[in-house]
């Protein structure tokens, strides 16, 4: 079992605690490739998704996650819930204490708010996205992707991250769990997309994507997050997928061996091109299948299970 209640973000996840969960995901991996897809980890298990932004990767591999372990699954939007009466989290989070709820995965538009939850109920609460802060269970599916493709170390491993990192919540748990198990992370945007903070978090910064995927192993787009941005950051979509788009002819600078990835959902044509997210390199799908085995992993581990 992990030595934590709650999972709010690899920033503060030691290198040990990765890897427990990385093997424990191995291990749920192979139930997914069997005729009945059912386990018992969680059953008697309490399991709560309550989203406050939109989903539907994140959401559905979690409930889909617990519900193969045999936990009870409910889903609460925020539109349609207490909510809108004007309920804080904190009331929220409580009433869900009350109604004996073991896990908690919360979504939110504010960074932190998942903290602020964990520290005021018994359940564990796993962040499913909290702001422009971290996506810790995106992170491990993404490493869990990388690991079945190029082994369990991955130390010197060349890792590109291209697209607007600002914004990216998924960018920074990549960044902290993928510099602590060693590997070569470069990160490439117009300096208007990058946050102020990057030059302290240990990657190297490149202005041109022709030049960062040269030999890489992984290519990772990120969505241009146009909801988030509070001004114009960019000249047009068009000129950014001119000058910063992923495409098959500079994923074909990369290492022989190169994967594409992308957390979703796609923007095709803005920061990758339909022809490369379909490519044979992509591995676009493999990480949505990884990340129930990831977030089961998880699930399990933080309920007391043993890796």
């Amino acid at each position: 079992m992990l030595k934590r209640k709650d999972l709010l973000g690899l920033k503060d996840v030691s290198k040990d605690e990765i890897l427990q969960i990385l093997g424990c995901a191995v291990e749920m991996k192979e139930v997914l490739g069997r005729d009945v897809k059912k386990t018992q980890h969680l059953v008697g298990k309490n399991v709560v998704t309550l989203f406050y932004e939109n989903s539907t990767r994140t959401r559905t591999s979690f409930e889909t996650a617990a519900k193969i372990m045999s936990a009870n699954c409910t889903s609460i939007s925020a539109a349609v819930s207490s909510v809108q009466k004007g309920e804080s989290l904190i009331d929220t989070g409580l009433n869900l204490d009350a109604l004996l709820t073991d896990v908690i995965i919360l979504r939110h538009n504010m960074s932190g708010a998942p903290h602020l939850l964990a520290r005021n109920v018994k359940a564990s609460v796993i962040n499913g996205g909290d702001g422009m802060n971290e996506h810790p269970t995106q992170a491990l599916l993404d490493i869990f992707t990388m690991r079945e493709e190029f082994g369990d170390d991955l130390r010197g491993l060349k890792v590109v991250i291209a697209g607007d990192v600002k914004h990216s919540r998924v960018a920074r748990s990549n960044i902290w769990g993928l510099t602590k198990l060693g590997a070569d992370v470069t990160v490439v945007s117009p300096r208007t997309l990058l946050p102020t903070e990057i030059d302290k978090m240990g990657v190297h910064v490149c202005d041109k994507i022709d030049d960062a995927v040269v030999g890489a192993n992984v290519v990772m787009g990120l969505r241009v997050q146009l909801e988030r941005q509070q001004s114009k950051l960019l000249p047009s979509v068009s000129e950014y997928m001119q000058f910063y788009g992923i495409t098959q002819s500079r994923l074909a600078k990369a290492d022989s061996r190169a994967i594409l990835m992308h957390p979703g959902p796609i923007n095709r044509d803005v920061e990758i091109s339909g022809a490369a997210a379909d490519g044979d390199g992509s591995r676009i799908l493999k990480q949505v299948t990884g990340g129930i085995a990831v977030r089961m992993a998880v699930m399990y581990l933080l309920t007391g299970g043993k890796a």
